[in-house]
């Protein structure tokens, strides 16, 4: 019933851009604070950023400046816009919905930075 889904991960230059979505399905979507985060193979899973209902956000140090999160509340999507790829970027991203005590996570979509 719940569901998310995300898209845009692929292989890009260290430099390059990417812009990931998050796709919300069975839940009252503008009710709920959206995250990305990202795991890389053999690490934790870390938050890359958040943003509620309200449109506060909060990013991680190492992406300050480079990622942008939005989101469209009538297309019940989220966005991360990331700019300056970095090889430390290499992750699975996945995306996090939140509504107290609900939690929802997505797949996972890989982004890879390398040259």
């Amino acid at each position: 019933q719940v569901q998310l889904v995300e898209s845009g991960g692929g292989l890009v230059q260290p430099g390059g851009s990417l812009r990931l979505s998050c796709a919300a399905s069975g839940i009252i979507f503008s009710t709920y604070t959206m995250a990305w985060y990202r795991q890389a193979p053999g690490k934790q899973r870390d938050l890359v950023v958040f943003i509620t209902g309200g449109g506060s956000t909060n990013y991680a140090d190492s992406v300050k400046g480079r990622f942008t999160i939005s989101r469209d509340n009538a297309r019940n999507t989220v966005y991360l816009q990331m700019n300056s790829l970095k090889p430390e970027d290499t992750a699975v991203y996945y995306c996090y919905a939140r509504n107290f005590p609900s939690t929802h996570w997505g797949q996972g979509t890989q982004v890879t930075v390398s040259s």
